[in-house]
């Protein structure tokens, strides 16, 4: 896992201990390392659970531990007993909520995953903040809520009240949540909305490793609606950077905030939505050539329509993180992928 380098507020600002739940997984694994780099002291929550190998997620904590800052708590975020011991436990600054049943076409087999975790699990790290002073609670949202939305780029100032999957239902869920939280409570909220993130550590259900790992062993990648898709590829270095910085600003209320138009990125009270994306749309097709050039070798395709619960295209519209943050994710595809590549077959020792 890269470390960029940190911005100045990171190591002037107060927010020292940090919970990072999902921190075995993909994105919160670099979220750590990049925090306990800016000499916070993270504590990672992650119940390993067999979505996909635990071995990855082992591997990734390996690496955490082997500096100081780190510690992994065992936890599973739908263990409302567990959850209130750990926040009496511990006083946190700031909590980054990663941890997620994801998955989109997952949620077409076992629903009941996507509750568990993504609402009753989402609902434990509220109460959790409530009731021990968190002054921030940051937390992943998906580029999926935007649903049945056509209108490009996706706007976090568009009404998303048409989702096609339970996870993506489940995620507009948690901005629901987080809102009447900072409504009833005045805790500080901010969802993010992550566009198809990819990168080194990357997760097996992905289509980039799901792609490479086919194509090394000479057997034919699925591209679902006939390759007529297009994603908004985010590398994980630019989301981690984004993440970093967002925790960092604790939200206020809007006072140009009105209930005759509302706004359904800010409010009234402290609560914010942000989309991080590389603002820029690429065609499936490009990003599995991008991949064959890194490789060096051609994919067989095997062109199938489109998976119940999916959208043809993403985008993203990062004009309020340009505005508030001063940031916008800036990674060349050919550089992720190639990253990727590296990684995997070093990880892989192929």
């Amino acid at each position: 896992m890269s470390t960029p380098g940190l911005p100045a507020i990171l190591k002037t600002d107060p927010m020292k201990k940090i919970l990072i739940t999902g921190a075995a997984g993909f994105i919160g694994a670099h979220l750590a390392k990049k925090l306990i780099a800016g000499g916070a002291e993270v504590v990672g929550l992650d119940n390993l659970n067999d979505y996909y190998d635990p071995t990855l997620k082992r591997a990734r904590l390996a690496a955490l531990a082997q500096g100081d800052g780190f510690q992994h708590v065992a936890v599973d975020l739908a263990d409302r007993p567990a959850m209130e011991r750990l926040f009496q436990e511990h006083r946190f600054d700031a909590v980054v909520n990663l941890a997620a049943q994801a998955g989109v076409r997952y949620s077409l087999i076992n629903p009941h995953s996507y509750v568990d975790t993504n609402i009753v699990g989402f609902v434990n790290v509220l109460e959790g903040c409530r009731h021990s002073g968190v002054k921030h609670l940051v937390y992943a949202s998906s580029s999926s809520v935007y649903g049945a939305n056509t209108r490009m780029p996706f706007s976090v100032h568009d009404n998303v009240d048409h989702p096609v999957s339970l996870y993506a239902a489940s995620k507009k869920t948690n901005e629901l949540m987080a809102h009447t939280y900072s409504h009833l409570f005045g805790l500080p909220t901010t969802g993010l909305r992550f566009f198809t993130v990819y990168g080194p550590w990357g997760r097996p259900d992905m289509a980039l490793f799901l792609f490479t790992k086919a194509i090394l062993e000479g057997r034919p990648i699925d591209v679902f609606n006939n390759g007529n898709m297009e994603r908004d590829f985010t590398y994980v270095d630019d989301i981690v950077e984004g993440v970093a910085r967002v925790i960092r600003k604790i939200p206020e209320g809007d006072f140009d905030w009105n209930g005759n138009a509302p706004d359904p990125a800010t409010s009234y009270c402290p609560y914010r939505v942000y989309n991080i994306g590389n603002n820029q749309k690429e065609r499936l097709l490009r990003y599995i050539q991008v991949l064959e050039d890194c490789l060096g070798r051609r994919a067989e395709k095997n062109f199938l329509p489109m998976q119940a619960g999916d959208v043809p295209a993403t985008y993203a519209d990062v004009d309020d993180l340009v505005r508030d943050f001063d940031y916008k994710p800036a990674t060349a595809l050919e550089d992720g992928v190639a990253a990727f590549v590296r990684w995997y077959r070093e990880y892989y020792r192929i």
